[in-house]
């Protein structure tokens, strides 16, 4: 979403960077470019104002003219500033505390993702906080709204409230609240209806059935894909109803990034979760920090450690820490990784996760590479035999050409692949004489992400050996 705005704010920054002092006057002109740079963004006259004014006038300070890095400076001091934007240091969740059950009324117009999400929160309060849920849908409006949350129900395990045709949304917030009660519920998750645009109708139901369920939380939800119109909606809402936070959905979209930016000085509430994707498991706690972190490039080390986390089996993790231990490494093992790689969300997302990984990135796409990549690998290990993918010292040419006909690649592609093995092996058996895991955070230490994965990393790597990756299968180069 932010790659526009990270781009140009990453010019601007090289450039004060390069000068080894500052004047007042160097300062303006860099924060005239990032005045334009958040315009086009699509982000809120007054909040670039505010922003500007607050990063100028502590930037033009004698101690930031006159330290040592002064550049440096003052990307700190736009750093805090977006974070103070976003929402400041602290991240607000929900108030789980409440007397159960507690209810989360989520709101918005339609199309804004308000089902998926209530579907995804479901999934997330029982797999990350433990909590039993039941979801309910009072949309009487949109045909096969009550099935459609139903249906997502039951793909994440949670209990939806049964549908009673004809029933309007106060009485089915009724029975919603006695089917929790019954149920001994912790949450009660209340998918309200929407409407095309704000109007009279939309905000007297709203206020009906907050006004019979008492919701702890209501949450807002809007499609970042919209830009401005998602402030303005936000705007509408924050004026008549009692919102608690706002969801912003399709956060992995090409939007400019305006909404997410804006959102927290339009509503006065804070931006509790985003949507990163269409799968059911892709929401995340919004952190200003974090955000703030990915817009100049410094990465987001504590969402990927996280996003592994809950990809990677620990069972399997520590299978493949004892094989490598051992300096064992066939295919199979490569295999298991770039799987990985693609839950994770792709060599795009990983990449831009990572401090000063904004160049690599950039390089990746360049180079014609994408996801495909990950998936032309995965298709040539998949075309071999089980002999061949626990040894891979018995391909020769005969089967490297059979291997290549089964993937749809060249037989180039598969020597490229073996090749990055070869080095991947390589590297394991190093981890071994340096002592086993020991040696693996030695080598991650002293080499990072291309020093253990020496395949994807090499001559022509970008920063911290991550890849340029130009040379693996798939790839237009």
């Amino acid at each position: 979403m932010f790659d526009n705005l990270s781009d140009r704010l990453g010019n601007v920054f090289d450039r004060l960077r390069g000068r080894g002092a500052l004047s007042e006057q160097d300062v303006r002109d860099a924060m005239r470019e990032v005045r334009v740079a958040l315009l086009e963004a699509d982000v809120a006259l007054p909040v670039v104002r505010r922003f500007i004014d607050a990063v100028t006038e502590k930037a033009i300070g004698t101690e930031v003219l006159k330290s040592v890095t002064p550049g440096q400076q003052v990307v700190k001091i736009v750093n805090d500033e977006l974070v103070e934007m976003l929402g400041g240091e602290e991240v607000e969740g929900l108030t789980l505390e409440a007397k159960p059950p507690v209810v989360i009324m989520m709101v918005g117009l339609q199309g804004s993702g308000k089902t998926t999400t209530t579907a995804k929160l479901g999934k997330l309060l029982k797999e990350r906080h433990g909590k039993k849920a039941l979801m309910a849908s009072l949309d009487v409006n949109r045909p096969a709204a009550q099935e459609q949350l139903a249906v997502l129900g039951e793909q994440v395990s949670v209990a939806t409230l049964p549908i009673v045709a004809g029933q309007q949304p106060v009485d089915i917030a009724r029975r919603a609240m006695e089917s929790a009660k019954l149920q001994s519920a912790d949450v009660l998750l209340l998918d309200t209806a929407g409407r095309l645009h704000v109007d009279e109708a939309l905000m007297a139901e709203m206020k009906a059935v907050a006004g019979v369920s008492t919701p702890t939380e209501v949450l807002l939800v809007v499609d970042s894909l919209t830009g401005q119109d998602a402030v303005n909606v936000a705007r509408s809402f924050t004026e008549e109803v009692p919102l608690t936070g706002v969801v912003l959905t399709r956060m992995d979209g090409d939007a400019r990034g305006g909404a997410a930016l804006s959102m927290r000085h339009v509503t006065g509430k804070p931006i509790k979760f985003a949507g990163t994707g269409e799968k059911l498991d892709a929401i995340e706690a919004f952190d200003p920090k974090r955000v703030a972190g990915r817009i100049l490039g410094m990465g987001d080390v504590v969402s990927l450690v996280e996003k592994a986390a809950a990809t990677i089996k620990e069972e399997e993790a520590e299978a493949m820490a004892k094989r490598m231990a051992k300096g064992q490494f066939d295919l199979n093992d490569l295999r298991t990784q770039l799987r990985q790689m693609q839950n994770m969300g792709g060599l795009g997302m990983l990449a831009g996760m990572l401090p000063g990984m904004k160049k690599a990135k950039a390089a990746l796409s360049q180079s014609g590479m994408d996801d495909k990549v990950l998936v032309h690998m995965d298709a040539i290990i998949g075309s071999m035999t089980p002999k061949e993918r626990a040894n891979p010292a018995l391909m020769n040419a005969k089967r490297k050409k059979r291997v290549a006909a089964g993937s749809g690649l060249q037989v180039q592609d598969v020597n490229k692949l073996l090749k990055m093995h070869q080095e991947m092996s390589r590297a394991m058996k190093q981890i071994k004489k340096m002592g086993g895991l020991k040696g693996l955070g030695a080598l991650l230490g002293s080499g990072g992400m291309g020093a253990a994965m020496p395949g994807l990393g090499g001559p022509g790597a970008g920063p911290g050996g991550m890849p340029g990756l130009p040379g693996l299968p798939g790839s237009k180069k």
